[in-house]
């Protein structure tokens, strides 16, 4: 599973319950969505000032010089083999490169609510990918998930899907490229089950952040722009927050919850994300984004399956 931040979840420890979560894996949780909802907050505030390719630098750069610190701090440091040097490389493209240049691309061009929704949709798109290439088979459950997932899409896109590439359909098909790449990631990300998580973290972000550079360098030439203190703060919050503290946020609710509750987490995170985007942005929540957005939510339930278990539990004559 990958997070709307870029983060690739290994095994973890077994989970103490695979269903239940005590309060504090719920603040956890909520945390986390909170991190990941005003992420895309922040990276609107970068484009403001900035070009794509430098706000995706300031996202991975500052990201992994925090991590790296965090790493020596802890005594962990970073592996010596090349070859899984590169795979951090190709890890790094596809989960943290692609996505973020896509998403922030977008961005550009669309609310910062649509774009969380538009990714919460990466774990229907797994789940098709994985029944694809023989992983997990398609329930009755993820089928009817998927579907209602696809009607939210028609209903959040509109019409105006028909009238051509406008740029605020060109931001929508440039931020589902990106929940796209994130499932890629995740399901290359299962090489990775023997490498610490944030020791993967770090690596795939160094890695990014070598690949982003020269490319922000060639295209931005980043170092002429003038950036106020607000967009510096948005940048740095956006790095160290969203996206390392994030990670250490994730990988502890990962080994303490289990991947199936972290799932949970795209349920929070657009809702999130389009309240702040309504509060600090002025963006409007029109009644096709709340239509879209609750049929989203409604899939993600039913890929997840636990809500409509509870509630067939909960009938006269249901399961025990």
């Amino acid at each position: 599973m990958t997070d709307p931040a870029g983060a690739t979840s290994p095994d973890a420890p077994p989970p103490r319950s695979a269903h239940r979560m005590n309060a504090g894996d719920w603040g956890l949780l909520l945390g986390l969505s909170g991190l990941w909802s005003l992420s895309y907050l922040f990276q609107k505030i970068g484009l403001s000032e900035l070009p794509v390719f430098s706000v995706v630098l300031a996202r991975v750069g500052f990201a992994a010089i925090a991590l790296l610190i965090f790493l020596a701090a802890i005594g962990q440091r970073l592996p010596r083999e090349p070859g899984l040097w590169a795979g951090f490389f190709a890890l790094a493209m596809l989960n943290n490169v692609v996505p973020f240049s896509l998403i922030i691309a977008g961005q550009q061009w669309i609310d910062t609510g649509m774009t969380a929704i538009l990714i919460g949709t990466t774990p229907m798109i797994s789940v098709v990918l994985s029944h694809l290439m023989g992983g997990e088979h398609m329930t009755a459950g993820r089928v009817a998930g998927v579907s209602i997932g696809l009607a939210g899409l028609v209903v959040l896109v509109g019409p105006q899907a028909l009238g051509g590439f406008t740029l605020g359909f060109t931001g929508q098909l440039l931020t589902l490229g990106a929940a796209l790449s994130y499932t890629v990631a995740a399901i290359y990300g299962r090489r990775f089950r023997q490498v610490p998580p944030l020791v993967l973290a770090a690596g795939q972000l160094t890695c990014a952040s070598l690949i982003v550079l020269p490319v922000a360098a060639v295209t931005d030439r980043f170092w002429n722009f003038s950036i106020s203190a607000g967009v510096w703060a948005a940048l740095l919050a956006l790095a160290v927050f969203g996206t390392s503290f994030g990670y250490i946020l994730y990988f502890r609710l990962l080994a303490r919850a289990g991947p199936t509750n972290l799932l949970l987490v795209t349920l929070l995170v657009p809702v999130g994300a389009a309240g702040t985007g309504a509060l600090f942005l002025g963006e409007a929540l029109t009644p096709a984004t709340l239509g879209g957005m609750a049929l989203i939510l409604l899939g993600l339930a039913a890929v997840d399956g636990r809500v409509f278990g509870r509630l067939r539990r909960g009938r006269p004559g249901g399961a025990d």
